[in-house]
This record gives C-alpha cells, sequence and structure tokens, in this order.
C-alpha cells in the first residue's frame, strides 16, 4: 500500500483532509461516550458522588474563591456600559432611560458570559490541570484497578459544581454589572434614580434574567465537562498535562461563544412564540 509521501503531489493536500476528518470523527466519538457516561454515572451513582465530603470542597473552589473576581470584573463592565453610551443618550435627553440598555445587556448577554469565562479560565484549567496530573501519574490507572469507578468519583462532583456555581456566580455578576451602572448613571452623572430603576423595570422584566441563568447552567456544564475531558484523557507526561490546559480552556471558550449564540436565538424564539411577549423599544 502506498503511504501518503507516495501520491501524487496534488493529493497531498486531500489526504491531509481526510486524515483532519478522520481525526474529528475519532475525538467527537470518545468525547460523546465520555459525556454518556458522566450522565450515566450522575443519574445512576448519585450516592456515591453526591456524598458531601466530595462535593462541597469542589463547590467552594468553582464558587467561593471566583467571587472576588466577578465582584470586581462585573461592577466595572456596568460602569464601563454606561460611560460608553451616556452622552449618546444625554445628547437627546434620554439618560434616565439608560438602565434600561444596560441591565438588560448585562443579565441576558454580559453576566452568563462573563461568569462562564471566569470560571473556564480560572476553574476549567485547574480542573483540567488536575485530571491530566492524575492521569500521567497513573492514579486513574490504580482507582479503576481496585474496583472505583473514577468517572463517578473524579469527573462528575466537578461537572455538577460547575453546572450549579456557574449561575451563581453568574447572579452576582448580574448584581455588581447593574450596580456599576446605576452608581455612574445616578450617583456620578445626576440622573433620576426612581425613573432609572421604573424604566428598568418596565423593560427589562422576568424573563431577561431567567434567560441569564439558562444560558449559565449549559455554560457551566460545558465548562465542566470539556474541562474534565481534556485532563481524564491527557497524555505525553507534564508536557501533555500543559497542552490539556490550554486546549481545555480554547475549547470551553469556544464552546461558550457558540452555545450563546444559539441559545440566544432558542431563547428568544422562545420568549416571542411561546410567551408571547411584544418586542418592547427602548426609546
Amino acid at each position: 500500500m502506498p503511504g501518503a509521501s507516495d501520491l501524487h503531489p496534488a493529493l497531498n493536500p486531500l489526504a491531509a483532509l481526510g486524515r483532519w476528518i478522520h481525526a474529528g470523527l475519532q475525538g467527537a466519538g470518545r468525547f460523546t461516550r465520555f459525556t454518556a457516561a458522566v450522565v450515566h454515572s450522575t443519574v445512576a451513582a448519585a450516592s456515591q458522588w453526591g456524598r458531601w465530603n466530595r462535593l462541597a470542597p469542589v463547590l467552594v473552589d468553582v464558587g467561593t474563591r471566583s467571587i472576588p473576581v466577578i465582584v470586581l470584573i462585573g461592577a466595572f463592565i456596568g460602569m464601563i456600559l454606561a460611560l460608553e453610551t451616556w452622552e449618546q443618550f444625554a445628547a437627546v435627553g434620554m439618560e434616565d432611560r439608560l438602565g434600561m440598555i444596560i441591565n438588560v445587556s448585562v443579565v441576558r448577554q454580559i453576566g452568563p458570559v462573563l461568569a462562564a469565562l471566569m470560571v473556564a479560565g480560572r476553574v476549567g484549567c485547574a480542573l483540567a490541570a488536575e485530571l491530566g496530573s492524575m492521569r500521567v501519574t497513573e492514579q486513574i490507572d490504580a482507582m479503576r484497578a481496585l474496583g472505583v469507578d473514577p468517572v463517578t468519583v473524579l469527573v462528575v462532583p466537578r461537572v455538577v459544581a460547575c453546572t450549579i456555581m456557574t449561575p451563581v456566580l453568574t447572579i452576582i455578576s448580574d448584581v455588581t454589572g447593574v450596580a456599576g451602572g446605576y452608581f455612574f448613571t445616578v450617583v456620578l452623572q445626576g440622573a433620576s434614580s426612581d425613573a432609572y430603576w421604573a424604566n428598568t423595570e418596565w423593560f427589562v422584566g422576568w424573563w431577561a434574567p431567567t434567560m441569564g441563568l439558562i444560558k449559565a447552567t449549559a455554560f457551566g456544564f460545558a465548562i465542566g465537562l470539556i474541562a474534565c475531558y481534556k485532563g481524564y484523557t491527557c497524555r505525553g507526561g507534564a508536557a501533555g498535562v500543559g497542552r490539556a490546559t490550554t486546549r481545555a480552556f480554547v475549547a470551553a471558550f469556544m464552546a461558550i461563544i457558540v452555545l450563546n449564540f444559539f441559545l440566544a436565538d432558542f431563547l428568544n424564539t422562545f420568549e416571542r412564540v411561546v410567551l408571547g411577549a411584544s418586542v418592547k423599544s427602548p426609546l
């Protein structure tokens, strides 16, 4: 059988493309099997992964240690939004309506994405490095030899923690982002506080923060799953752990952006068709 180097030069790019597609399909298959194993263990072995001594440390690591950064960034994001839009609204005498734009942007898009990116960068990389180190030092193989399912014990608690804590961090991000926008618009620029909140209540409603929390839950599940998969399947010693950590963040970042688009489209359609909400204009 001729190898790739024996092919006609014009066919080499096609061979490379074929190998790339084949490797991609294999990777997708492995990830699908891993996802199915995680979901099965989550449902069938809740008594094992749900022990408080296993779940609580991961919840603390994912959630509470991310709060200071979330608070700081969320507040400044809200102030930046107000800063960039204040002059345009004030020029036409609609500065009291600025809260509508700031707050709906925060709770629908910026809050969930900001919290997810923080979890992906701070927590996802740590999870991939932790599991990757256990893989290359054969600790995971030792667990299997002892009859312990590493997916149930190691992976599921981390995925569940990311899924639970990302919406919690999103709420904190939303609150601080709204507070930052209020501080700049009302405290620093002197807009009417009553009009600011009245317009926000009319325009934002209950569905916008709910939409953000639905997105955050999906983001958290994707981050935990991707980070654990990259670490769990790590190969190649210390260098392999480094590559797995980098790939975990890149893949999680891409998943957040792609999921955000499709979830936004689906949830906007759901709001319009199922809930029967009409389009509100801030003008």
